[in-house]
């Protein structure tokens, strides 16, 4: 996958008249979290009921490496976005990594991980987004059933 398909791809979605700010941004990191053969990726959407973040994304990753790389695509596309990163935590042995971006609040983890930590029944009560099955790749990919539409009608 070249760098210029994943920008491509990216602002397509960062600019849809469709998705406002941050939910645009949320549903970019899903992408590339998917394209990097993330898995059980699921937006949860906090607005209102966390004075966190608007948007959780938390996805599952194969290993060290496929983490570390999509945290560095994911970091460096939503960069060029307008994004912040105002913390990155986790990178070094990209078990759990963290990256703050205020309004959005990425989780990588590795399976293992994932399921210690739990923050999926944690934020059972939150709505979870749907997240476009065009967006995964790879027999691994799960949709969540669980989930609420986005009011715009994009998804």
């Amino acid at each position: 996958m070249s760098k210029q398909y994943v920008e491509a791809e990216i602002k397509k979605i960062v600019k849809s008249k469709d998705l406002e700010f941050p939910l645009n941004m949320a549903f970019a990191a899903s992408w590339i979290l998917a394209h990097f053969k993330g898995f059980n990726i699921k937006i949860y959407d906090a607005r209102g009921t966390s004075s966190l973040s608007d948007f959780f994304v938390i996805a599952t990753m194969e290993n060290v490496t496929s983490a570390k790389a999509a945290f560095d695509s994911v970091s460096a596309n939503l960069k060029k976005h307008g994004q912040t990163v105002l913390s990155a935590e986790g990178t070094n042995d990209a078990e759990w990594i963290l990256l703050d971006m205020g309004d959005l609040v990425i989780h990588i983890f590795q399976e293992n991980s994932r399921d210690i930590f739990n923050l999926d029944k944690l934020w059972q009560d939150i709505p979870q987004l749907k997240i476009p099955q065009e967006y995964y790749s790879g027999e691994k990919a799960e949709v969540e059933e669980k989930t609420t539409s986005t009011s715009m009608g994009y998804f």
